[in-house]
């Protein structure tokens, strides 16, 4: 994980964020173990204590689940609980500001010839 940190959200919180997009990336996937939180609090130079507060937040979602004596593992359906999250998420939070952005520009249509050009329209 890159030990690159921005100061508008908790490490703990980046750290989640990283975690959800190798998962809807599919760099991670059902049944797959997380870094241990050693590994990643060593790479990422941050407290171990931050990861594992990362980790909880993750369990605590529904999204992992922890073995004793293996760690931290992507439970199943993982990807497509997220995916109903983060595009709720996406639609509610941030295309409001995104789709006002597109419409000052004048660039619907632009955008719609565009994907109808690769076959998305």
């Amino acid at each position: 994980m890159d030990p690159d940190w921005n100061d508008s959200q908790p490490i703990y919180r980046q750290i989640r964020d990283r975690v959800v997009a190798m998962i809807l990336d599919g760099l991670l996937k059902d049944g797959d173990s997380l870094p241990s939180v050693r590994n990643v609090a060593t790479e990422s130079r941050v407290n171990p204590l931050t990861v594992l507060k990362a980790y909880q937040g993750l369990e605590a979602e529904g999204l992992v689940e922890k073995r004793r004596g293996l760690g931290m593992f992507v439970k199943a359906d993982a990807r497509e609980l997220l995916l109903g999250a983060e595009r709720a998420r996406f639609l509610s939070e941030r295309w409001p500001e995104i789709h006002a952005t597109i419409l000052r520009l004048g660039l619907a249509g632009e955008l719609l010839g565009a994907a109808s050009k690769r076959g998305e329209g």
